[in-house]
């Protein structure tokens, strides 16, 4: 295959199974961004937690929201780099033609959380723990797991969306199995006996590694099929870190786009969430931020913005966030990476320097004085043990708590692992308040009923 061919990324895999030809591009990502949005996964990040629990408020961000203004902004980034790209010099740029069209970047952003589990990060570690010895579980990974078997659109390949679309979501293009088999304290760790009472585990320490699971390997080979061998091994090398597993270290040219909107979002939009609920005071703000050493060497906006973040009007605060936002979209431009042949991959969206920095300072005052509370991180802790206990008990009796549909797919798996899969798949689909709803139905006494259709 042309390592060159734009026809190639239109494919879906179902087409290459049965020999397709390759669709037209505006069909085709239209179309993928339409089975994302009708998508039952898409639909339940309305009850998922972004950072602040459901019961809080109906105004905050649910992953929902979340996932709908990464699309926006991932669409202005692309729009920026056309505006850029078509003034340099006259001419077109070279990148031009690689860029994502509208259609695709949305889909690729909106994509991009579907495999979220329950109750955040917080899930995602719980069912590793709980996976640790079939697989293990890692929000990523179950997002491509939904895209190509349990995403509803076909029988058996999920969603069924394009190879580029795919190539967009994939953040970490490793296996699970590789990532944790080079890790000799994690493998120790796998030694221990099991903890039945989770009050006592230690959640920190069962942190999955950024991956795909070994399941979705063939597909993943196929989404990698038209780069050179150069280019994949490049793609997937393993990269050290200061502490935890090892981690993939590039991505894609759609990736980068869709990371930079979601840095955005994280970074402001949920700011705009902490700020309206008063978890952050403008006297910290003013210190950790407009003082800060980044802040000073890269002035992005003056004392104007913080009047207009702080302000009791809603509008005001708006009109704030929406400032940051475009500062942040406008700084975007095409870098270039020489070390890959394929413009997908050798093609980098960034920030400018001091954009990059500032954003990164925010994401840094967000996760310190909000992600990382004890108010939020309680009830973080709540759904891990929500999570832990149902996946026991579902694990000790399947016949009797999984539902006819799981069930059956529990009777048909070929092994161990994949019926802990069935398992883990179920659960990761709960939204906070069914997993919350189911926990209490099975082991609040006054609760439940054969009539409570969960």
């Amino acid at each position: 295959m042309n390592t060159l061919d734009n026809e190639c990324w239109t494919q879906r895999y179902t087409d290459f199974l049965n020999d397709y030809d390759a669709r037209p591009a505006r069909i085709v990502y239209q179309r993928d961004r339409a089975r994302v949005i009708h998508s039952a996964s898409f639909r339940r990040l309305q009850a998922k937690t972004q950072i602040f629990g459901l019961s809080e408020s109906d105004f905050y961000r649910t992953r929902l929201t979340h996932s709908m203004e990464v699309a926006q902004i991932g669409s202005g980034l692309v729009e920026q780099l056309i505006t850029i790209g078509l003034a340099e010099n006259g001419q077109e740029a070279d990148y031009i033609e690689w860029l994502p069209s509208f259609y695709l970047i949305e889909a690729i952003c909106l994509a991009h959380d579907l495999g979220h589990p329950p109750f955040g990060h917080g899930g995602e570690v719980a069912l590793n723990y709980m996976m640790r010895h079939y697989g293990g579980f890692e929000g990523n990974a179950q997002t491509l797991r939904i895209m190509t078997k349990l995403g509803e659109y076909t029988p058996e390949n999920g969603l069924d969306l394009s190879r580029r679309t795919m190539l967009g979501v994939l953040k970490y293009p490793a296996i699970y199995n590789d990532i944790t088999a080079s890790n000799s304290d994690y493998l120790a760790q796998l030694q221990e006996a099991q903890v039945n009472d989770f009050r006592t585990l230690q959640m920190n320490r069962w942190k999955p590694p950024k991956s795909i699971y070994l399941e979705e390997k063939i597909v993943f080979d196929w989404v990698l099929d038209s780069f050179s061998l150069a280019d994949r091994a490049l793609f997937t090398e393993l990269t050290a870190c200061k502490k935890g597993h090892k981690q993939t270290k590039y991505t894609a040219l759609d990736t980068t786009i869709m990371e930079l909107a979601d840095d955005i979002a994280y970074g402001i939009h949920d700011l705009e969430d902490a700020v309206a609920m008063k978890m952050v005071p403008r006297e910290l703000w003013q210190t950790e931020v407009m003082e800060s050493e980044v802040f000073t060497q890269y002035a992005l906006w003056d004392n104007t913005m913080t009047e207009r973040l702080f302000s009791h009007s809603s509008k005001g605060r708006k009109h704030a966030v929406s400032k940051m936002v475009g500062i942040m979209v406008e700084s975007i431009y095409m870098a270039e990476n020489q070390d890959f042949e394929h413009p997908l991959l050798r093609y980098q969206a960034r920030l400018q320097e001091g954009h990059f920095a500032v954003l990164n300072l925010l994401k840094q005052f967000v996760y310190k004085n909000v992600i990382t509370t004890p108010e939020v991180k309680q009830m973080e802790y709540k759904g891990q043990l929500i999570v832990l206990e149902l996946f026991k008990s579902l694990r000790a009796n399947p016949s009797a708590l999984l539902p006819s549909k799981s069930y059956e797919k529990y009777q048909q798996a070929s092994n161990d692992q994949a019926q802990q899969r069935v398992i883990s798949d179920y659960i990761a689909g709960m939204t906070n308040t069914y997993a919350a709803r189911l926990y209490a139905k099975l082991f609040t006494p006054e609760q439940g009923s054969i009539f409570d259709r969960l």
